[in-house]
């Protein structure tokens, strides 16, 4: 197959009541991991790449490594720019073959971060690309501040539906008690504020830092709206504790001896997560 869109695999998980789960690439073993995954359980999936991952890798091996799994396998398979900065950022993506963008504008005032989304939508739209945006803000979990400050950073579910009118975005990232990075305790998800928002918004809504919180809440998410989930930090830890067991353990020295673990690691924890999401047999 080729690439689909966010909007092709979003629109039909939020109907159905589902999730599509969105997993940070940066190399080709991470990548194998979670399209070999999918594969087995037959479930379409987002391969999600940073600015940070794309100045690592290089924009050309990320979209040709992508391209050629979407080829190679029955499932439908997306190239998702995740929290794209600027307007530069979401066109050089768009220019360099990925079939979906996220703008996140978060950081600044209302009425900017609007601006600076409508802008990418509407050149994204004329290249029929789907665009995701975030309102409110998701902090660090190491970021030192009171959970009033936290909650200040809450997505306001009558300022979510203005803002998608407003802009025309295709998918709205909320917060809602989620958090980058790996978690001190366990996460407290404000599903009274998610059901406001999905209520409100008709658009599907999109769940970052969702490393480390409970499946049962994972659950609950996706039938309030949440058609997309991200997870980083939980394919990181995989990745380093396999690694960490070969090198510690063993006296090899050629990588496929401790990065091919470290791959069978990483599967294992995407066949999880697209269980819980729902995904499963969705492809």
């Amino acid at each position: 197959m080729v690439l689909v869109s966010n909007k092709e695999l979003m629109d039909k998980a939020y109907e159905e009541g589902y999730a599509v789960g969105a997993f940070n690439i940066n190399n080709m073993e991470i990548l194998q991991a979670i399209v070999s995954a999918a594969v087995e359980e037959n479930s379409p999936v987002i391969l999600a790449a940073s600015t940070g991952a794309i100045k690592y890798a290089g924009m050309d091996y990320l979209v040709s490594m992508a391209r050629v799994a979407a080829q190679s396998v029955d499932i439908p398979i997306s190239l998702h720019l995740d929290h794209g900065p600027d307007f530069e950022w979401a066109m050089r993506c768009i220019r360099g073959g990925f079939t979906s963008v996220m703008i996140d504008g978060s950081k600044y005032p209302y009425d900017q971060n609007v601006a600076l989304t409508r802008r990418v939508v509407e050149s994204a739209h004329a290249c029929g690309v789907p665009v995701e945006a975030e309102l409110g803000r998701l902090v660090g979990v190491e970021d030192e501040i009171s959970v009033t400050e936290r909650e200040a950073f809450f997505t306001d579910p009558e300022e979510a539906r203005n803002f998608v009118e407003e802009t025309g975005c295709d998918s709205l990232a909320v917060s809602i008690g989620n958090a980058h990075g790996i978690y001190k305790g366990e996460p407290k998800l404000d599903f009274e504020r998610l059901e406001e928002i999905h209520g409100v918004v008709e658009v599907p809504l999109v769940l970052h830092g969702a490393s480390g919180i409970p499946d049962h809440d994972i659950t609950r998410a996706t039938k309030h709206g949440i058609s997309k989930i991200n997870i980083d930090t939980e394919l990181r830890l995989a990745f380093r504790d396999a690694v960490r067991k070969v090198v510690c353990e063993t006296d090899v020295y050629d990588p496929r001896k401790f990065v091919g673990p470290a791959r069978d690691a990483m599967r294992e924890v995407v066949r999880h997560k697209i269980r819980i999401f729902g995904s499963k047999d969705r492809a």
